[in-house]
């Protein structure tokens, strides 16, 4: 009697057992020489050997285990990823401060740097110049301030000038300017006399401001005499220096007197005889221009008062 066919396996079990085959042969250990020869392996250790590389299977690979290295390598790559991104996205941001940080630098070098190099002797005066010294000699000046000479630009003390430049009384103002490298030039204003007052030491001259320049023996020519009533700190002599110093180039160099009482009433007289009554210093301008018509229209005039510069009375 013939035996039947046997029954066809299961589908799902046949695939379930194909994959549980599969997996005991990936999970089989390589085997080892002596393994070989003890299982006839032909060719010995030198075939197993030979064909190890060869044998394993591809797939094999990703079940060997990982190690504690390749996680760190891992990570020290997932790191060096994210530094990068970061870069990449505060690149702009970078950038901007990178320009920023170098301006602010270059600025605070410069401005060291001159600090320094100003205070230094490398700019150190050597060199003083004098200008607008008329009346006074430039030369006398720049003796009195020598002793700036090899002092640094910067360090130069206003108050040592100062003290040096009193022993000049025609000095009314000055201004230091320091030229770099070596040069300080001193710009000073003399003061303007207005005349003589005498006195008995002699005929002190003096400016608009009472201030005496010099006493001499005998009256300086070009200078009138003043005779004011209370001195240089009255009034009246303070209208007299704004009327003397408001005068045309060409009266100026004719007056030989001012007299005044008060601050209303200052006279003027002339070398040519002259007398100007200009009372006080009030639209003195006016009364200048005034003036220089009547003398042009009346050359022979005595007396001409401009004390109301709309109606000029000429006697």
């Amino acid at each position: 009697m013939r035996r039947p066919a046997p029954l066809p396996a299961d589908r799902e079990s046949t695939a379930e057992e194909t994959a549980q085959a599969r997996g005991r042969g990936r999970r089989r250990p390589v085997a080892t020489p002596e393994a070989a020869r003890q299982a006839g392996a032909p060719g010995g250790s030198d075939a197993i050997t030979g064909t190890d590389a060869a044998a394993v299977d591809p797939a094999d690979a990703e079940l060997v285990p990982t190690s504690s290295r390749d996680v760190w390598r891992a990570a020290r790559a997932r790191r060096k990823a994210l530094r990068a991104e970061i870069r990449r996205f505060t690149q702009r941001s970078r950038r901007r401060r990178i320009i920023w940080m170098s301006a602010i630098g270059a600025v605070l070098l410069l401005v060291g740097g001159s600090v320094v190099a100003a205070y230094s002797p490398l700019f150190a005066v050597e060199r003083i110049t004098v200008i607008g010294a008329s009346s006074l000699d430039p030369a006398a000046i720049e003796t009195a301030l020598s002793d700036q000479i090899g002092t640094p630009l910067a360090l130069v003390d206003a108050s040592e000038v100062k003290a040096s430049l009193l022993a000049f009384p025609l000095i009314e103002t000055y201004a230091l300017e320091a030229r770099p490298p070596h040069d300080l030039t001193v710009r000073i204003v003399e003061r303007t006399p207005v005349g003589v007052i005498r006195s008995g030491a002699g005929y002190t001259l003096v400016d608009a401001a009472g201030v005496a320049l010099s006493t001499t023996s005998d009256q300086p020519s070009g200078q009138p005499l003043l005779e004011i009533e209370g001195g240089t700190d009255s009034t009246a002599f303070e209208s007299a220096g704004l009327v003397v110093r408001s005068l045309p180039e060409g009266v100026r160099a004719t007056l030989t007197g001012v007299t005044a009482s008060t601050a209303d009433d200052v006279t003027l007289t002339l070398s040519t005889g002259l007398v100007v009554v200009w009372g006080s210093a009030e639209k003195s301008s006016l009364k200048a221009e005034t003036l220089a018509k009547a003398l042009i229209a009346r050359p022979d005039a005595t007396t001409i008062d401009v004390t109301s510069p709309a109606a000029v009375v000429i006697g």
